[in-house]
């Protein structure tokens, strides 16, 4: 059975299997949180030994990556439930963001430059709403050169930063819904709820193309990953904080 999020009373609790909701900072990675909780239990936390008397060993995983430049939700499990991990994130996801428009970036987003220099003019709410409704239902979307997908046994993003040629297959995904809240001096900002695997980042080069212009992601928040919400997520400060707390209570 699933604990509920964030529920654990004891390091024992924490240790043997927790689900934790974490609203991941900008600039780091989901492996950055990983390991941040990886070290202060290492460092601070006594682990109470198993039923046997036998030392355990701390394991902990996350359910579903982040890039650096993306903040919110990242679920993450601990002990026996990070073999749910598989389970876990195939929920359908949710994250709101926004895309300028008039340039591209190698990257889909703003961990490489902006260049060129396309046109805008014919852009407003309404022709980029309609450029948006096209980029929903089942879709064939090509993922970025600048991912963590594995071409020939290594990371994608790795031969593109060397400026080596990346050709990823497309890769079957599910937009369930691409709104558009606003636009304004060539930025859009939007909602998105799509599937497992979608790449915010492609759809934000992709309208640009559908549009005929250039265009790339700019920020990006995810903010649910159901059945859980970033609402009801702890920060990396509160939730060492609050194993803190309990390693005292037990000492």
């Amino acid at each position: 059975m699933i604990p509920q999020p964030n529920s654990f009373s004891s390091i024992d609790e924490f240790v043997s299997g927790a689900l934790l909701l974490i609203d991941k900072p900008l600039g780091w990675t989901s492996f950055d949180v990983v390991n941040k909780i990886k070290g202060f239990v290492k460092h601070t936390i006594e682990i109470p030994p198993n039923e046997q008397g036998h030392d355990r060993r701390f394991k902990v995983g996350h359910a579903g990556t982040l890039d650096p430049l993306a903040t919110g939700l990242l679920v993450i499990c601990t002990g026996a439930l990070t073999k749910q991990i598989d389970h876990l994130q195939a929920g359908i996801k949710e994250y709101t963001g926004s895309i300028a428009f008039g340039q591209t970036t190698p990257s889909y987003d703003l961990e490489t430059a902006p260049e060129g220099a396309f046109p805008t003019e014919h852009l407003n709410i309404d022709t980029v709403t309609t450029a948006a409704r096209v980029l929903t239902g089942e879709l064939l979307q090509r993922p970025p050169d600048f991912s963590a997908k594995q071409v020939a046994g290594q990371r994608a993003y790795k031969a593109a930063r060397r400026g080596e040629q990346v050709n990823l297959p497309p890769v079957p995904v599910t937009v369930h819904d691409f709104r558009v809240l606003s636009f304004e001096s060539n930025s859009a900002s939007f909602h998105i709820t799509c599937s497992k695997g979608t790449y915010i980042r492609s759809l934000a080069h992709d309208i640009g193309q559908n549009l005929g212009s250039g265009s790339h992601l700019t920020a990006l928040r995810r903010v649910a990953s159901h059945p859980f919400h970033v609402d009801d997520a702890l920060t990396v400060e509160g939730l060492l904080e609050r194993l803190g707390k309990l390693q005292n209570k037990a000492s």
